[in-house]
């Protein structure tokens, strides 16, 4: 047994502490990035795709663990605590036509994906359907809560969610 096999938080801290950092430096710079109207999160993809072009290749033996914990486990909390900000109240306050008008919207904004990214653009199914998620429900944190559904390559999770994340800024 390494000993790393007996402690998984050793493993992944190195990768953690990455993640952590990128998020720091994506906050940091979110003063200027909001002047072209971005927020952190734009930011933040653009430094993982730097990084993950030029360095992360050397050092993905000992961050690996650690990145893949926050990209699935971590990110998954997120949206779990991003949703309790929603209350029953605050969907009853929309009424009745509001919800019926989002779940129009929602559907038409995914099928439309759906067909745009199979027909028009020749996209596999696996990145149309992750794609039509972000498209019509919010965004990257829908793509990687789709992401075990679909069972989908992390390559295509990425790119989904960096085509999202740009068109929705």
């Amino acid at each position: 047994m390494t000993p790393n096999a007996s402690n998984p938080w050793r493993a992944r801290l190195p990768g953690l502490l990455l993640a952590a950092a990128l998020a720091i430096a994506a906050m940091l710079l979110e003063p200027w990035t909001k002047r072209f109207g971005m927020s952190a999160l734009p930011a933040a993809i653009v430094l993982g795709i730097i990084l993950g072009n030029t360095v992360f290749p050397r050092m993905s033996g000992h961050a690996g663990p650690g990145i893949d914990y926050a990209r699935s486990r971590l990110l998954r909390v997120g949206i779990v605590l991003f949703g309790f900000r929603l209350t029953f109240q605050d969907i009853l306050g929309v009424g009745a036509t509001g919800i019926v008008v989002d779940v129009i919207m929602v559907t038409l904004t995914f099928l439309l994906a759906l067909f745009l990214g199979r027909r028009v653009f020749k996209l596999d199914r696996d990145s149309s359907i992750l794609i039509g998620s972000g498209a019509a429900i919010c965004g990257a944190a829908a793509v990687m809560a789709a992401e075990p559904v679909v069972k989908a390559q992390a390559h295509k999770v990425s790119v989904a969610v960096a085509t999202v994340v740009v068109f929705g800024t």
